[in-house]
């Protein structure tokens, strides 16, 4: 990375191809940020890297060889790195087969894991930084037919809470993000309008409502840390 480039504040949002993390890397961008879009449907990741000027790097978060591969081109130290990869789906416990539980863990837990774990040293080197790690109120809230997805969301939570311990007196800091159900693509194959345990489309929050949470969380002056921002539908 070039003096030049590293004159401007980067970041890391992961899983920017999907609803949540295109809209926070559009905004980081809009702040003067340096966006690194990290996701698996390259065509789309470099499409949204053309678009909001950053680059884009091609990797799966739950696999670990990729995500240091995605540390070299990078190259440290990062200012912000949001942890938005993600899946989302539902079923009754009965029918929460293990192959699904995995695929809720490795994507919503592991994932976050292993990036923060690759790009964190970079931040303790300098003393500074921020990790933005995408939750849900499916992390602190039991809904029917959410097994997999809260125990994953649950999980991130504890991730968290040891993480915000460890960085303590670092100059490091982290913030857990919990909004409430987001309109994105990810409810298609659901049609939540026609389950009435289900929120409506139309009251849900919308991403760029989480995105200009991350913005304000990551706008604080390196002395303020906001450790849980929960957000909900008024």
């Amino acid at each position: 990375m070039s003096e030049v480039s590293r004159a401007r504040r980067t970041a890391l949002v992961t899983g920017a191809t999907g609803g949540i993390g295109e809209a926070v890397a559009r905004s980081l961008a809009n702040d003067g940020f340096r966006v690194f879009v990290g996701g698996r449907r390259v065509a789309a990741l470099n499409r949204l890297a053309e678009e909001v000027g950053g680059e884009a790097v091609p990797f799966d978060v739950a696999k670990e060889d990729e995500v240091e591969w995605a540390r070299a081109v990078v190259k440290d130290p990062l200012d912000v790195i949001v942890n938005a990869a993600g899946v989302f789906g539902l079923a009754a416990v009965t029918d929460t087969d293990a192959a699904m539980l995995e695929r809720n863990l490795r994507a919503n837990l592991v994932g976050a894991v292993n990036v923060t774990r690759a790009f964190l040293p970079g931040m303790l080197a300098t003393g500074s930084g921020l990790v933005i790690n995408v939750g849900s109120v499916a992390g602190w809230r039991a809904f029917p037919e959410n097994a997999a997805y809260s125990a994953s969301k649950f999980a991130l939570r504890g991730f968290h809470e040891v993480l915000l311990e460890e960085l303590r007196g670092t100059g490091v800091r982290a913030c857990l993000l919990e909004p409430g159900a987001v309109d994105t693509p990810i409810w298609d194959p659901i049609d939540p309008d026609a389950a009435p345990h289900l929120p409506d489309r139309a009251l849900m929050l919308r991403p760029d409502d989480v995105a200009r949470a991350v913005g304000f969380v990551a706008g604080l002056s390196p002395t303020v840390t906001v450790p849980l921002l929960r957000i909900e539908r008024a």
